[in-house]
């Protein structure tokens, strides 16, 4: 069984999904515990009305990543919790080596668009902005680099003329919701074969 930790820095929609899944019968996991580098962070909240363990870390005095020290202190958490998965879900920062070998492989993140176009912060906003007709979301293992991680699953929407940012994001965030807990129901069912980069679904 997956005995996962959620990492975010948000209200945590991905993580929600992750837990409806779950409690639906539809994944096999156990969400261990739900982290946050934001004190007030909803998706905190939502973990505590799941009766969930919500930690909190501080990042300090790192601005854009997990590292030193914080990153010491979340490992031991994760340890506590006996987590053996990792899903970042809106986790705006980057993490570094100490975290990537303990957990090689076995880490996942979702990137708001069709990787690997957009990496990087704001993925659906630099889609919109380029003008692109479809974009979509990419859920992928985390790698050494920003968004470059061997790609697991991704859904496709299409931009209308008339989308506006935020409506184009609302269909994109409802396929996130879709491609998050499918991915890592493939993952928990051994479904998943890599080859190098290249994954396929058995």
């Amino acid at each position: 069984m997956l005995k996962l930790a959620i990492f975010g820095s948000g209200s945590g929609t991905n993580c929600q999904a992750i837990i409806d899944a779950i409690e639906a019968g539809t994944l096999d996991a156990r969400i261990q515990c739900i982290l946050s580098d934001v004190e007030d962070a909803y998706i905190l909240e939502r973990a505590r009305k799941h009766g969930i363990p919500a930690i909190w870390f501080d990042c300090a005095p790192f601005k854009s990543k997990l590292d030193g020290d914080a990153e010491a202190k979340v490992l031991e958490i994760l340890a506590d919790h006996d987590v053996n998965f990792i899903a970042l879900a809106g986790f705006m920062r980057i993490v570094k080596d100490g975290l990537l070998k303990a957990y090689e492989g076995r880490m996942i993140n979702i990137h708001p668009s069709l990787l690997p176009s957009f990496p990087g912060l704001n993925g659906g906003k630099q889609a919109f902005d380029y003008g692109v007709k479809y974009t979509g979301c990419t859920v992928h293992f985390v790698d050494a680099g920003v968004d470059t991680g061997a790609i697991i699953n991704q859904k496709m929407i299409a931009i209308d003329d008339d989308d506006t940012l935020d409506s184009m994001m609302e269909k994109l965030h409802a396929q996130e919701h879709i491609a998050y807990p499918e991915a890592l129901r493939w993952i928990a069912e051994n479904r998943i074969r890599r080859n190098g980069r290249r994954i396929t679904i058995e």
